[in-house]
């Protein structure tokens, strides 16, 4: 119920579509990084 209420501005709070970007992003950043750390490794040879 309180989602809800922040979903609707009804209340301060991250959105349900805010927190679904973040998590994305998050994902991605993860994903990111363990290209570069691949990237870094195979430079080296």
């Amino acid at each position: 119920m309180r989602q809800a209420e922040i979903d609707e501005g009804e209340r301060q709070g991250v959105t349900t579509s805010q927190s679904e970007e973040n998590r994305k992003l998050c994902q991605e950043l993860k994903e990111l990084r363990r290209a570069n750390e691949i990237l870094r490794a195979a430079s080296v040879f």
